[in-house]
């Protein structure tokens, strides 16, 4: 029998800030929200979304000075701290402080996006579409539409913009955002606080992880956004996050604004079914692979652990999310959830002629589908995953296609040529930083006899097929032939082919490549011969028009969203309670001198032998580390803050719990949590363990 606290139920949705006035607004205020629509979301008056920013590819962080100074998770800033990184000094393991704005460095490539403008757009985008076209008919004019408003919004305005379909296609909406170039790391802890547990306790609770990095955001004099130049100046935010000691307790408000990335949770059961059986375990397989061969050789040598710490993390995240994604769709028995709602909807359906006129043969689309993209699905992961983006050399020598292209077609002068070669050598350069030729053999070896032995022969691409039906599956005499005679495996080789730039046909690293990606869209070409997307839109208009009393909240997609809970416990099955928070003690117990994971730096250890907390202990002396709430969120919410019910930041979320991990497909009410670093674990870390007195003088914290 299972157990729950009463009224600790999750609170399900991810609602779009700038409409949350109507029934979300009465039942935020109903559980302690203090704020107005217009202090949270507001075009007239600085408010909440101000402080919010889309962080690089795939993250959330906020203001939290009137300088620019931005908050996001360690995480998501972890490729940056790397890029910096050397043995001489490893930033990676021992943590950056900028101790002034003049040593915080620059990073070539990342931006962070303000959200400036919305507008419901659907009747603009629909125009001349009607119901009797066909999907590839409908698709085209609805694309023409959206780049001609596209188009017209931006003019010549230095802005992003974008329209984003909602609810299957049934709703678009332009988004228009500010995108500032010139972003700085300012600050990162020390690996043994912000990556503590890595991943053995990612994705689980309790977590006792310091998940923080802090940047600022530049401008031109003027205040515009500008790439990077000395002459830029800090940002002046125009709203930002004041940081509260007060800690939390169960029942807490809680909001949280970010930028998820994706949920599915009203698709067709055979979607379900396909991850469970098929995408799930291809991908784990593929990236286990993957990682061993990467732990074996960032073991061994630091240099290797610098290089490939960012890239590990990658792999590793989503690795353990199928995983847990799997197991707990069959365990929440989702499909079965999935199926049983497609019962109502046909009984709803039948019950009605008109209503059986406008969706009958929805199911029946679907069926057809997914029968089409089972026969695929394990093929088209696996090359991806194992060959084209597997392999280091085989995926750095896709960005080389289009110049191959040009040089074999001669469609460019051989200036033209000689230019764009020049214009490769930065890229080609970072490559090699952070590339080690020995971990890339292993692993692509490993990888190649995997494909060959898992994937349905006749899917293969040709050069796999063919090398391993000779070698029985074994492909390392092949790689060490290729990496042997390819430029791609050394930079001197590719600078002296960027010199002189000819035709690739014969590497035979390019040549696996091309073969790769070939049958890549080949079989995706196949997959997608047959189509859902009416079945889509068409479903979700009728859980719509059938579930009238129920208030509908579109799937993530990257744009801002906002989600409100409370502070809870957790009880996610028999006999087994999980407190709302987790303390230094914590950490000191699964400290493991050496232990990549668990190892803790020497600072954190002899304040917490002292006991030595100043005023971030809470009530009971304790130095809180992380807490978790009953907030809905997914990946792209790394780096999300946590407010409270007057508009102060009181936490950091970086992850879900185990219990829960099927809930981008179906959310768990009893047992879906976010995990959270408390801010006064992060005020304690800047002040007492690294004593950046600069950064305490330019936050605004309240009691």
């Amino acid at each position: 029998m299972m157990l729950f606290v009463a009224g600790a139920r999750a609170d399900e949705g991810m609602w779009l800030p700038y409409s949350i006035s109507g029934q979300n607004l009465a039942e935020m205020q109903r559980l302690g929200c203090k704020l107005t629509a217009e202090q949270i979301f507001s075009f007239n008056q600085p408010s909440l979304k101000d402080a919010i920013v889309q962080f690089g590819g795939g993250c959330t962080g906020e203001l939290i000075s009137a300088e620019g100074l931005l908050l996001t998770n360690h995480h998501c800033g972890l490729s940056y701290v790397q890029s910096h990184a050397s043995v001489e000094h490893d930033y990676l393991q021992d943590g950056f402080w900028a101790r002034n704005k003049e040593e915080e460095l620059p990073n070539e490539g990342l931006t962070v996006s303000f959200l400036s403008y919305i507008e419901d757009v659907t009747k603009a985008v629909m125009k001349d579409v009607t119901g009797d076209m066909s999907e590839d008919v409908r698709a085209k004019l609805i694309k023409q539409n959206c780049e001609q408003l596209e188009k017209e919004t931006k003019g010549d305005r230095d802005v992003k913009v974008e329209i984003v379909p909602f609810y299957h296609g049934n709703q678009y909406i332009l988004f228009v955002y500010d995108v500032y170039k010139d972003v700085r790391l300012v600050a990162c802890p020390p690996w043994g606080i912000g990556k503590f547990g890595a991943d053995t306790d990612n994705w689980t609770w309790p977590r006792h992880k310091g998940d923080f990095c802090i940047f600022r955001v530049y401008t031109a004099p003027d205040g515009s956004p500008a790439k990077f130049s000395k002459k830029n100046v800090p940002m002046r935010s125009k709203h930002f996050l004041p940081i509260s000691l007060k800690g939390v307790q169960p029942g807490d408000y809680t909001m949280i604004l970010g930028y998820p990335g994706s949920t599915d949770r009203y698709s067709y059961s055979g979607a379900v079914k396909n991850i469970i059986e098929l995408e799930g375990p291809a991908i784990v397989d593929c990236r286990t692979t993957k990682l061993e061969q990467y732990r074996k050789h960032m073991d061994a040598d630091p240099a290797v652990f610098i290089q490939y710490a960012s890239k590990q993390a990658s792999v590793s995240n989503y690795w353990k999310y199928y995983i847990g994604q799997v197991k707990q769709l069959r365990q929440n028995k989702v499909y079965e959830k999935r199926l049983a709602q497609e019962q109502d909807f046909r009984k709803w359906m039948n019950a009605d002629k008109s209503r059986k006129a406008k969706y009958d043969g929805i199911f029946e689309e679907y069926d057809k589908y997914w029968d089409n993209q089972n026969q695929y699905t394990k093929a088209l992961i696996y090359n991806r995953e194992a060959g084209w983006r597997g392999g280091e050399a085989v995926t750095f020598a896709l960005r080389f296609r289009q110049l191959n292209n040009i040089i074999e077609n001669k469609t460019a002068t051989p200036d033209v040529i000689k230019e764009r070669a020049k214009g490769m050598k930065k890229f080609v350069q970072d490559f090699f930083k952070d590339y080690n030729k020995a971990l890339d053999r292993d692993v692509t070896i490993a990888l190649l006899n995997l494909y060959y032995k898992d994937v349905n022969p006749a899917q293969l691409p040709s050069i796999l097929k063919k090398v391993g039906d000779k070698t029985h599956g074994d492909f390392t005499a092949f790689v060490d032939n290729a990496f042997a005679k390819s430029i791609f495996v050394d930079e001197n080789r590719v600078n002296a082919w960027l010199d002189n730039p000819k035709s690739l046909a014969k590497d035979p690293i390019f040549a696996l490549m091309y073969n790769i990606l070939g049958t890549y869209w080949d079989l995706s070409e196949q997959a997608e011969s047959v189509n859902d997307k009416r079945a889509e839109r068409l479903y979700m208009q009728g859980l719509m028009e059938m579930q009238q009393d129920r208030n509908f909240y579109p799937d993530a997609n990257f744009t801002m969203r906002l989600t409100y809970g409370s502070v809870q416990d957790c009880e996610p099955r028999d006999a087994v309670t999980y407190s709302y928070v987790t303390t230094l003690d914590g950490v000191m117990a699964k400290y493991k001198p050496g232990d990549w994971e668990f190892d803790v730096p020497k600072d954190l250890i002899k304040l917490w032998e002292n006991h030595d907390y100043g005023r971030y202990a809470d009530k009971n002396g304790d130095l809180v580390v992380n807490f978790i709430t009953t907030n809905d969120i997914t990946g792209g919410n790394s780096g999300s803050p946590v407010i409270d019910a007057n508009g102060n930041l009181i936490g950091l979320a970086f992850d879900g719990n185990w219990e829960a991990m099927s809930g981008d497909i179906s959310f768990e009410n009893q047992v879906q949590r976010t995990i959270c670093m408390d801010m006064r674990y992060l005020l304690f870390i800047i002040d007492k363990m690294a004593n950046a007195q600069n950064l305490m003088q330019e936050l605004e914290i309240v009691q």
